[in-house]
């Protein structure tokens, strides 16, 4: 693989954990597209719809504004960047708060074929 061309898709302020995103990312990268849309389909982890979502809106722009061919499309890059962390205050006993960190991430996945 030494020359690609690419097309790439980004979801920014996912509500959830780049920790917990990063174990699906890991599984589908250097993967075919069809494969990558068909494991992720099965994981049973919630952030894989989004991820789902983000790769299919990646080979859509590949098809679109490069005129790649879905099928032979692989994965070429994917990884999971950290957000702003949402900060909320729980109540506890005696009038104290207890902060509550709700973490987002940005994802990016990048679809290419080999030429």
């Amino acid at each position: 693989m030494t020359n690609l061309t690419v097309a790439s898709a980004i979801g920014r302020y996912i509500r959830t954990s780049p920790l917990k995103v990063r174990r699906v990312l890991d599984q589908i990268r250097g993967k075919e597209y069809s494969e990558a849309v068909l494991i992720l389909k099965f994981m049973p982890y919630r952030c894989s719809d989004i991820i789902l979502h983000i790769l299919q809106s990646a080979a859509a722009n590949a098809e679109h504004n490069c005129s790649l061919n879905k099928s032979k499309l692989i994965i070429t890059k994917t990884y999971a960047d950290k957000g702003p962390i949402l900060k909320r205050f729980r109540p506890r006993a005696q009038g104290r708060g207890y902060p509550i960190r709700k973490p987002t991430c940005h994802i990016l996945v990048e679809v290419g074929e080999p030429t």
